[in-house]
């Protein structure tokens, strides 16, 4: 299985390739890619978010706690008091870091349901929720906001499958095959759970519509044209000696 670290930089580093394709392409400005590499970064984290009291489990924990921080704001700032605001503020930190922490690690298996490309679309489709519904950001950045958690998050399912290959004896360990995976085969209920959640998030979402116009429109012309060599005339012996020998 790769570490912390690894799945860290591999996720920031694809997610920043990802990012310059799509200001290349016209898709997004320049000045989103820092928060959507952010983003890449963290879903190539969560997929850890059932390893109990691992480094990255806290760290994404204390992350998502600050993005609730980050909601309670947006939600209650023209609705209360600063004394009052600061305690809802406080109370969902303190209810996300702790009370949810404990919830998962009491409920979770590593590389159960988590470790699954539904949980990759579940978490796709929450951050698009959470973006347009409660931070209020426009459809189409809600869902490339969701998009990039996704692409993070299947980066480190790739990896941990890669990890489980070992190349020095030519074999599969015997984790290959429990990371990228459709679904939690051994814990039917929680996929089937995770599964009608993921429906209501679907239902719940913006229409993906004005991504999908704004996507046919960027110029991926920049990267799909084929490269295409000058064909060169065959040489005419005739006009080559006139033209070096005056003849």
């Amino acid at each position: 299985m790769a570490n912390f670290n690894t799945h860290l930089s591999i996720a920031t580093g694809a997610s920043m390739g990802a990012a310059l394709i799509a200001v290349n392409v016209r898709l997004i400005a320049s000045g989103d890619m820092p928060w959507l590499i952010f983003l890449g970064a963290l879903g190539g984290l969560l997929p850890d978010i059932d390893a109990s009291n691992s480094r990255p489990v806290k760290l994404l924990f204390t992350v998502l706690a600050l993005m609730g921080v980050a909601g309670a704001l947006q939600v209650f700032k023209n609705n209360y008091e600063p004394y009052p605001l600061l305690m809802i503020v406080a109370g969902t930190y303190l209810f996300i870091r702790h009370v949810v922490f404990a919830f998962f690690n009491r409920l979770t298996v590593h590389r159960g349901v988590f470790h699954s490309l539904l949980a990759a679309v579940f978490f796709a489709l929450l951050m698009t929720c959470i973006s347009y519904h409660l931070l209020h950001w426009s459809v189409l950045h809600a869902w490339l906001n969701g998009l990039f958690i996704a692409l993070g998050f299947i980066v480190h399912l790739l990896l941990d499958e890669l990890y489980s290959v070992d190349l020095s004896n030519a074999r599969m360990k015997n984790s290959f095959g429990t990371a990228l995976k459709l679904f939690s085969h051994s814990n039917m209920n929680a996929s089937a759970l995770l599964a009608i959640l993921t429906i209501l998030l679907y239902w719940m979402a913006p229409s993906p519509m004005p991504l999908v116009k704004v996507w046919k429109g960027a110029q991926w012309n920049n990267y799909l044209t084929p490269v295409r060599l000058p064909i060169r005339r065959p040489i005419n012996n005739k006009e080559h000696a006139e033209k070096y020998f005056g003849t």
